[in-house]
């Protein structure tokens, strides 16, 4: 799924350093390619893809890796509108919220950004008294090239 994408924070590895966790040769492999996907990758094809570059590495390695990442709350596990069936996918956590734009025909995947969105959240804050962590909107419809 090809994607469009929106403003990304400091380098993950970085991050993962100045919070004293322990870079290993084989995690910084693993943020690398996710930080660099063009497409937001599943737990496979970022094993199949790190694996090019390590034939040593397991599929337990990325688990743990992207289990970590997520609780260090710097990658997003995402659905994607389940236009692949159950398969998970994983993306670096991006400075603004967005919305995934799922194309149901072809399977493209933009990424959105509004200040009407950032508005949105501020008046859920203010109305509902409810401090907004995190948000996941996904769209599915046809893009420009399917509707053609």
């Amino acid at each position: 799924m090809p994607i469009e994408s929106g403003a990304f924070r400091r380098p993950l590895a970085q991050e993962l350093i100045s919070r004293g966790v322990r870079m290993t040769r084989r995690r910084r492999l693993l943020v690398e390619i996710i930080q660099g996907a063009e497409r937001h990758p599943d737990a496979v094809s970022l094993w199949q893809r790190a694996r090019a570059q390590d034939a040593t590495l397991n599929k337990v390695t990325v688990y743990r890796t992207l289990g970590m990442l997520k609780r260090q709350g710097l990658v997003d596990e995402l659905d994607l509108m389940h236009l692949e069936g159950e398969k998970h996918f994983y993306e670096a956590r991006p400075t603004r919220d967005h919305i995934h734009l799922a194309c149901i025909k072809c399977g493209r995947i933009q990424e959105f950004e509004s200040s009407l969105f950032e508005k949105l959240k501020g008046q859920i804050e203010r109305e509902r008294r409810f401090r907004i962590e995190v948000v996941r909107v996904e769209a599915g419809g046809y893009c420009d090239r399917c509707q053609e």
